[in-house]
């Protein structure tokens, strides 16, 4: 098993707490922290050689075409892997001819994917791979993440976005001041006696859902809500990619939601059942549901869920 090591410890950085994480071959090991020390992180990360860090910002020719890019990358790299195979991998065949200057945001996200591929084998971290893609360019990226752990390369994945963690990562840790969590990826069941998900409308007492923001305590109606997600033991409201703490734990909710049409889709989500626009498979055993909002924003599904899931809007 090929392995890597980051240790920290605070004659490094005052920001950074002292921490040490393995990151091996047998999985892909997402790191979920905000901005300010992800980019403490990399500078740390960057102090060791043999580790790349693999971001969006720089290193592609925009004069010339997503074909001519590869083959230069392809030449210099040394890759062993023929173009045009390195094009149907990262879904590029279509639009190999266009100048990267007139490509789309999501297919120079492809053509980095492919650069950052025929590197070789070695240890490397990704620096927000999906940030702002479409959903084929999502599922390129994993697939990528497939033939790196094939090869025996160890991935490190840093995201500021929860919900990617979750997604990329078969293992995952949240970092922050006071040290290095691990995140549980899986749903599990929450109670010894599982109860079935309304389906049929009910008839409940008047309801609102109480936020706070600054000294101000504001009610949502439940349909306005878009999910509630729960992050270091705080749960949120999320409407429209805005983010409002309540006080509330997702147990004590869920099943006053329930009668809303929300339902548990994992551990840390809760999601309006009427703003789901699409289930989204990403492998045999991850999945997401794509909420119909202005960000058209995915939150994860648990895989002990999807027959739930499935049920309910019987696609069975």
């Amino acid at each position: 098993m090929t392995d890597y090591k980051i240790d920290n410890d605070v004659a490094k950085s005052n920001i950074l707490p002292a921490f040490s994480i393995t990151v091996n071959d047998s999985n892909t090991t997402a790191l979920y922290s905000d901005a300010d020390i992800q980019a403490e992180l990399i500078k740390v990360i960057q102090q060791d050689g043999d580790i790349t860090v693999f971001d969006r910002q720089a290193g592609l020719y925009e004069r010339l075409t997503i074909k001519e890019n590869i083959a230069f990358y392809h030449k210099w790299f040394g890759c062993q892997t023929p173009i045009p195979e390195i094009l149907v991998m990262f879904k590029l065949q279509k639009c190999a001819d266009t100048r990267l200057s007139k490509s789309s945001s999501s297919e120079i996200a492809r053509v980095y994917y492919a650069k950052d591929y025929m590197v070789g084998a070695r240890p490397c971290v990704f620096q927000e791979p999906i940030h702002g893609v479409d959903i084929l360019t999502i599922h390129t990226f994993i697939e990528m993440l497939k033939a790196l752990m094939e090869d025996g390369v160890p991935v490190l994945v840093l995201v500021s976005n929860m919900e990617h963690a979750l997604l990329l990562g078969d293992v995952a840790y949240r970092l922050e001041e006071k040290g290095l969590h691990k995140i549980e990826i899986e749903s599990e069941e929450l109670d010894a006696t599982k109860t079935e998900p309304s389906t049929s409308p009910s008839i409940a007492n008047l309801f609102k859902i109480p936020a706070k923001i600054d000294d101000k305590v504001i009610l949502f109606d439940p349909p306005e809500i878009d999910y509630i997600e729960s992050q270091d033991g705080k749960s949120n409201i999320v409407i429209n990619d805005e983010s409002f703490a309540m006080d509330s734990t997702l147990s004590e909710i869920e099943k006053k939601l329930e009668f809303y049409g929300f339902y548990r889709c994992h551990r840390s989500y809760i999601v309006n059942l009427q703003k789901v626009r699409e289930i989204i498979t990403w492998s045999k055993n991850t999945y997401s549901l794509r909420i119909d909002n202005k960000s058209q924003s995915t939150i994860p599904l648990s895989r002990t869920k999807i027959q739930d899931i499935q049920e309910i809007f019987n696609l069975k």
